[in-house]
């Protein structure tokens, strides 16, 4: 229990995929202009991350390693097509908003890298763990890096009027450089939290050696 725990936190802090990773940054500084979109987006990464996951890691031992890619990207494929589906049918108006960004998840380098670098060597338990780990991770990113530009940029929360009358929206946060700071304190406080739980850790193993001597 202890060691998928270990895997389920890499994605949500250690690993994460937007803020140590710095990978699948286009949709995600694209979508987080509103909290629904962001929403609507970390919950297609995740369902699409988890299938892969769970397929590639039970079929990864008669995969050719030869053709792997290929076959990952059209399992990848599949289903974000289902997810792009079903958002069109019961959430036209997200799926519109969000445009080509959800079919746009097949070549999402994050799905695609952890396929490849996790999915395809460890067993399924694992890849459960780490594709929600890393959903999770991503999701959190998104949703919060969109609460903060709609509400400065616009004076909503998903759409809802949050800010007093008197506000004034600071469109600098609806456009790409509000998001690129947006994300770069988001990062900031990623490394600042990684480093106080580094220190807490070592303190903690320091006073175990202690105790033992």
């Amino acid at each position: 229990m202890k060691r998928l725990w270990n895997i389920f936190k890499q994605g949500i802090i250690f690993e994460n995929p937007l803020l140590m990773l710095m990978i699948g940054l286009c949709s995600a500084l694209a979508v987080t202009t509103s909290v629904s979109n962001a929403v609507g987006m970390g919950v297609a990464m995740t369902f699409v991350m988890l299938c892969s996951e769970i397929m590639i890691s039970a079929f990864r031992k008669v995969i050719p390693n030869s053709v792997r890619i290929p076959i990952f990207i059209v399992i990848i494929a599949a289903f974000t097509t289902i997810i792009d589906y079903v958002m069109q049918a019961y959430f036209p108006e997200l799926s519109k908003s969000m445009g080509v960004f959800i079919p746009l998840i097949v070549v999402n380098c994050i799905i695609m890298g952890r396929v490849e670098a996790f999915a395809y060597k460890q067993k399924v338990p694992d890849a459960i763990v780490d594709s929600l780990g890393m959903g999770l991770g991503y999701t959190w990113v998104m949703v919060g890096i969109a609460a903060l530009r709609e509400l400065l940029g616009n004076g909503t929360l998903a759409g809802t009027q949050v800010m007093p009358a008197s506000f004034q929206p600071i469109l600098f946060f609806t456009m790409s450089p509000g998001g690129f700071l947006v994300f770069a304190l988001f990062i900031s406080f990623n490394i600042w939290l990684k480093g106080r739980m580094a220190k807490a850790q070592a303190a903690k193993a320091g006073a175990a050696q202690e105790d033992a001597a």
